[in-house]
C-alpha cells in the first residue's frame, strides 16, 4: 500500500518537516534520534540538517529511496531501515529522542510500539508525537479512516505512562503537508521525557 502511495515523483506529504516538529526540534536532546514510520523522509532530513544522528524506520522501499534522494539533495545522511514496527527492535536505553509523526497503527500494535518507545529512550530522552484524533474523521483532510487508528490525550496518557509529559494537547490546526495532509486537522500533540 505505501509503496504504491509513494510511487509518484512528487512527495505525497511534501518535503518540508511537520510544523509541530519544526517548532519544537530544539526540545529534542542532541544525539541519536529514531523516526518512526518515516515515509518519504521529510522529518528525518530536517533533523539531520539540524545536526542530529538520525535513524528512520518504515516498511516502504519506495519511501526509503525518496528519503535518501532528499537527504542527498540537502547534503546530509540518514540511516534508513526497512522494517515492520511489529518486529522492529528499538533496543533499550538507545535513543536521545524518538519522533512519531502521524504513525497510525492498530491499537494493539500501537500500544506495543509505545511500550517499546518508553524502554528504548535513554534517561532524559524525549518522545515527540503528532497524530490525528477521532475528530479528524469529520474533517476528512488526511489520516486513516478508522477511529481505532486515531490517538487522543487519554490514550497517550495510558500508553506512554512511563514518560513525563511536558506538552500534551488536542487541538485543530491547519495542516499543509503535500497532498496527503491538507486543510484543518484535528490533532493530538505530545512531548514527553523519560526521567
Amino acid at each position: 500500500m505505501w509503496d504504491e502511495r509513494y510511487s509518484s515523483s512528487t512527495y505525497v506529504y511534501g518535503t518540508e518537516p511537520n510544523r509541530f516538529l519544526a517548532e519544537n526540534t530544539q526540545r529534542l536532546p542532541k544525539g541519536k534520534i529514531l523516526c518512526l514510520a518515516e515515509g518519504e523522509g521529510r522529518n528525518a532530513v530536517h533533523l539531520a540538517r539540524c545536526g542530529y544522528e538520525v535513524t528512520a524506520v518504515d516498511q516502504s522501499e519506495v519511501g526509503r529511496a525518496k528519503a535518501l534522494k532528499l537527504a542527498e539533495k540537502h547534503k546530509v545522511s540518514i540511516d534508513y531501515r526497512i522494517a515492520d514496527l511489529a518486529s522492529f527492535d528499538m533496543g533499550i536505553d538507545q535513543w536521545d529522542g524518538i519522533v512519531s509523526i502521524y504513525c497510525h497503527l492498530p491499537p494493539a500494535l500501537r500500544c506495543s510500539v509505545h511500550q517499546r518507545v518508553c524502554r528504548a529512550l535513554k534517561t532524559g530522552g524525549v518522545m515527540l508525537l503528532e497524530a490525528y484524533t477521532p475528530n479528524q474523521l469529520k474533517l476528512g483532510t488526511g489520516g486513516p479512516k478508522e477511529e481505532n487508528m486515531m490517538m487522543s490525550v487519554p490514550i497517550l496518557e495510558k500508553e506512554l505512562s512511563a514518560l513525563h509529559f511536558r506538552h500534551l494537547l488536542e487541538l485543530q490546526r491547519n495542516v499543509t503537508e503535500g497532498t496527503g495532509h491538507n486543510g484543518i486537522g484535528a490533532v493530538v500533540q505530545a512531548i514527553a521525557v523519560k526521567e
